[in-house]
């Protein structure tokens, strides 16, 4: 590259009548339109070749074509202005210019290069499927990573860029000092920053929350709809979202509702008189879970757990494959059970019992006083 220049800057272009200043433009101009041409004429051929093929190709296709044509576009205007009468002073800031432009284009490369890969990988995981916990694994790993990645390719070319001039190389020297917090002054303040970042390295390890978990996080239900590189956004059941910093998951605690898979049991308290029959609750129960779509087949259970005063606490237990499911089997259960006792057993239902003889006694005692 060295020598092609030196040989193009030997033999400088030069149109008599006009001046040097508009003799440059023109050329310039003109590599830059050639560049864009021959650009334009090679991604065509290549989108035809790779239309039937597979997804790599295709993506490799689609995000090479922005930094490719910028990097063909700073190559023509480093071979134009060899060959263009531009002064020594015009020629240096044309280099520096190129050079700063080119630690861009490969920071964007490596980003474009990022996301194919991602694309590429992940792919084979499916959100949708009924058992998801893979694909949820793999996906919230492979996204916080992504994200990480992506801040500090774009801190670690801003820095390159700008240590590409000498007026302006503490600036990106600066800026990798406070990417790394070597300074106590700049690690302060990007404490909180960092903080997240360091909790997504250990989100993306660890995992204690994954892409669509369902999460109970300040006594507000809902699933985990996306991980960046700071918060979590949680869509809440009624369609609300939360926004929790990255830290939160880390430092306090919360509940998981699919960490290991996404089946639930479910509990249904009931409070009945102690007259009625635990064992035509059972039976009854047992038939509403097997004849309901949403129980599972894995857990059924129905004991007398407690004693009040006036009333029989009874505690059923059902299984759903889903969080979701497992709710809605709740309240299934929760309203035929109610539904069974009112027809079959109305004298069961709880209630407050009086002495009301005591109390038609209190009258006539007080007559018979006068």
């Amino acid at each position: 590259m060295e020598s092609i220049a030196e040989f193009l800057s030997s033999h400088d272009l030069r149109i008599g009548w006009l001046p040097d200043w508009a003799t440059s433009l023109i050329v310039l101009a003109l590599a830059v339109l050639l560049a864009l041409w021959l650009h334009s004429v090679v991604y065509s051929v290549l989108e035809r070749v790779v239309r039937g093929e597979d997804l790599f190709r295709r993506s490799l296709v689609s995000r090479t074509r922005g930094p490719s044509r910028f990097a063909i576009v700073l190559l023509a205007i480093a071979l134009a202005g060899a060959i263009a009468p531009l002064g020594e002073d015009e020629r240096v800031a044309l280099r520096q210019t190129t050079v700063f432009c080119m630690v861009l284009v490969t920071g964007w490369a490596l980003l474009a290069a990022l996301h194919v890969w991602l694309v590429i990988y992940l792919r084979r995981f499916k959100l949708d499927s009924e058992d998801n916990l893979l694909a949820r694994k793999h996906v919230t790993q492979t996204r916080i990573l992504e994200r990480i990645a992506r801040t500090l390719i774009v801190l670690l070319t801003l820095a390159a860029a700008l240590m590409t001039f000498d007026s302006v190389r503490q600036y990106g020297v600066g800026l990798l000092a406070s990417a790394g917090a070597a300074s106590l002054v700049v690690g302060l303040a990007l404490q909180p920053m960092l903080k997240n970042l360091i909790a997504g390295v250990q989100l993306a390890i660890t995992q204690p929350i994954r892409i669509d978990d369902a999460l109970l996080v300040n006594d507000e239900w809902g699933n985990v709809e996306e991980i960046t590189s700071s918060y979590v956004v949680i869509r809440l059941w009624d369609w609300r979202r939360m926004i929790v910093p990255l830290s939160y998951f880390i430092e306090r605690p919360f509940q998981n509702w699919t960490r290991e898979s996404s089946a639930l049991i479910g509990t249904v308290f009931l409070y009945v008189d102690f007259t009625v029959p635990v064992a035509d609750l059972r039976e009854k129960l047992e038939e509403i879970a097997g004849a309901s779509r949403l129980w599972d087949g894995r857990v059924i259970a129905l004991q007398v757990t407690d004693f009040k005063e006036s009333t029989m606490e009874i505690r059923m237990l059902v299984s759903a494959s889903t969080a979701p499911r497992t709710f809605d089997l709740r309240c299934e259960v929760r309203e035929k059970m109610i539904a069974f006792i009112q027809q079959r057993y109305p004298e069961a239902l709880p209630r407050i019992r009086t002495d009301l003889q005591d109390e038609r006694a209190k009258p006539r005692a007080k007559a018979m006083a006068h």
